[in-house]
């Protein structure tokens, strides 16, 4: 391969929120494929909250990126050149690739994907790992019944549209907390919610006393803090609470908010569980199996935000995410 390879790395470890000072962009020699390997274009970057994560050197479930490391992402590439005798030019691959507009790679944790059955980008939302999260987390962390009452925060985002929709067809009731009239709209509307709630505009408490009258049999967590708390005066008996996320607590320059309503738990005799999707990997085809047929049966709407610009867009187009700007998931298109 000739040409260039745009990058964007991480320069710095952020404190608070991430300033276009701790990303470094980088332009080097377009590495060439060798034997057992592919190269390929970048067509689409996954945005996501857990990337915040990411950039901080503390214990997680993935390492720390490392300073100067091409920052990590899930991405769909295009191969133009191969020596691996699994693919060929044209092929589309989706995997953790990164933030760059070449990539080469030997095939380890990639897989092909076939852009006539549903748009590239898709497959880094609903058939990603996003749809992998809300299905495993709902259906074995939450062990979802039917009849059941699901509350879903941050419902607008990529995780949770999923949630909510896949509870719907489970026959449960669903309640949304998003930010703002024209999410919520949304997903009443559009997404068959049963009810919407607006905690920029709300009493989150009074409100899911209101809409969950007999209490929360699953709530799915992707926000924490306050969020979290109101729901913990909701729960039903032996409710669920799953821990998928934290993302108003992602960029705090002080300790983490932790749940002060947990006693809840104990006296609803309930649990609370985080997991990690990655855990669930072997399971993956299934999920995807499962998800493709409500989506082709119209039962569940794929929610996509698509921004299309150069590489160089990466650091201001992530910030969407916490500033609540996207519906559904959020996808740099490389153009």
């Amino acid at each position: 391969m000739s040409g260039t390879n745009r990058q964007i790395r991480l320069a710095a470890r952020p404190a608070g929120d991430v300033k276009p000072q701790d990303w470094e962009h980088v332009t080097e020699p377009a590495e060439a494929p060798g034997e057992g390997r592919f190269a390929g274009r970048t067509r689409f970057i996954s945005l996501d909250p857990a990337m915040r994560g990411w950039l901080d050197d503390r214990p997680s479930y993935l390492p720390p990126v490392g300073l100067g490391e091409v920052m990590r992402a899930g991405s769909v590439i295009e191969v133009t050149e191969s020596n691996h005798p699994g693919y060929r030019p044209g092929d589309h691959v989706v995997g953790t690739f990164g933030v760059q507009e070449y990539v080469v790679s030997d095939g380890k944790g990639a897989l092909k994907v076939d852009p006539s059955l549903a748009p590239l980008s898709t497959y880094l939302g609903a058939l990603g790992m996003p749809g992998m999260t809300a299905y495993f987390g709902l259906l074995d962390v939450g062990a979802l019944k039917e009849g059941e009452t699901v509350v879903v925060s941050g419902a607008a985002g990529a995780v949770g549209t999923m949630v909510g929709q896949i509870a719907k067809v489970k026959g449960c009731r669903v309640i949304g907390i998003a930010g703002g009239a024209d999410k919520c709209a949304l997903l009443t509307e559009e997404l068959g919610f049963d009810a919407a709630i607006d905690y920029r505009a709300e009493d989150v408490r009074k409100a899911l006393r209101t809409h969950a009258p007999d209490g929360i049999d699953v709530y799915f967590d992707n926000v924490g803090g306050d969020i979290l708390d109101a729901a913990l005066t909701r729960l039903a008996m032996h409710a669920r609470v799953v821990i998928c996320g934290a993302i108003s607590q992602y960029n705090n320059e002080t300790a983490v908010q932790g749940p002060s309503n947990y006693l809840t738990l104990l006296v609803r005799r309930a649990r609370m569980e985080g997991f990690v999707v990655f855990d669930y990997a072997p399971r993956f085809a299934e999920a995807a199996r499962e998800l493709a047929g409500w989506i082709a049966t119209g039962r569940i709407k794929v929610k996509e935000h698509v921004v299309k610009g150069a590489l160089d867009e990466f650091p201001e187009t992530l910030q969407m995410l916490f500033r609540g700007e996207n519906i559904g998931k959020l996808v740099l298109e490389l153009t």
